[in-house]
Parts: structure tokens; sequence; C-alpha cells
């Protein structure tokens, strides 16, 4: 399979919405071909109308993260992956270089990972190593530790897509 994954990060809002329609219109070449998989992953507050948007569009909807809870609780400003789902997301994006460099770790990452699973989200798992860490020509060390501990005692890993995201590429 071929993914598309568009990450909007912290951008837009209703008006956002609007342009879907160019990405529909791109997409009719891609209708036929079952491979490919196109998923828009908004800020939280998109994935609602985005997703009545998209309904009967072969784009699917995911989130960029989610709280490691299965359940509610108090904390302030996190959406879990209940609430994910309850909101139209399919996928949820976890382990991005960007929520690692802010310290989520792989021990934490794994514990989403099985939280996201059990709710029924699909799960993009990003991997990837910083330009300091690609230098030391340790690049295998850092993926494989990636996976191992964010994959830890997950044995079921066909709604696991793993996307290699080298930290020393973005943006560049």
């Amino acid at each position: 399979y071929i993914y598309f994954i568009a990450n909007w990060k912290m951008f837009g809002g209703l008006n956002s919405l609007n342009s879907l329609h160019k990405v529909m219109k791109f997409l009719k070449n891609f209708k036929k071909k079952k491979f490919v998989n196109i998923i828009y992953c908004p800020p939280s507050t998109l994935i609602r109308p985005m997703s009545k948007r998209l309904k009967n569009s072969p784009i699917k909807v995911g989130a960029q993260n989610c709280h490691q809870s299965e359940g509610y609780g108090a904390f302030t400003g996190a959406v879990n992956s209940k609430m994910l789902k309850d909101v139209g997301a399919k996928y949820v994006i976890i382990g991005h270089s960007e929520n690692r460099k802010d310290g989520e770790t792989n021990k934490l990452i794994n514990i989403k990972i099985k939280s996201a699973l059990k709710t029924g989200l699909k799960v993009i798992f990003c991997v990837g190593e910083t330009l300091t860490e690609k230098r030391k020509k340790i690049t295998k060390q850092v993926l494989n530790k990636q996976l191992q501990l964010g994959l830890n005692k997950i044995k079921n890993k066909k709604d696991i897509i793993i996307a290699y995201e080298p930290v020393w590429s973005i943006g560049s």
C-alpha cells in the first residue's frame, strides 16, 4: 500500500475546509487504485467537520496525537483516542518527532499505541533519527530501539503503519 498522510499541524480554521474540493478533483485519478490511501490529520478542532465533509470520499481523517489515558480524567486540554474516534478520526499519529523533542518517550508512545488500538483507531507510528544520530552512523540502532520499545508487547500489528520520518529531513 501507498499512504499519503497530510499532517496539518497547528493550522487552519473552518474556512480551510473549503480547499478540499481541489484535492477531491485531483483524487479522481486514484479512485480505482485500491492500494493508494490518503489520510488528512487536521487539528483536533477540525476532525468532526472534516470527517463530515469527506464522508463519501476516499480520504480518511486522522488525529495528530492522543493522550495515553483510555478513560476520561482530569487532564486539562488533553484528548484521548476514544474522544478522537467519537468525532470521526480513523487514524492517529503517534511518536512524531516534534512530540519526541518535547519529551515524549518510547515508553509513553507504547502506551499511546496500545490505547489507540484498543479504541479501534489505526496508528501512524513515526520513527526517525536526528542529524547528530545520522552523522554518528547509529540510524539502525535508533530505529531498532524506537520500534522495539514503541511496539513492546503489541502482538497484532496489522493496524499500525510505520512512518519513517528522519528528523534531519523535516523542513529541508
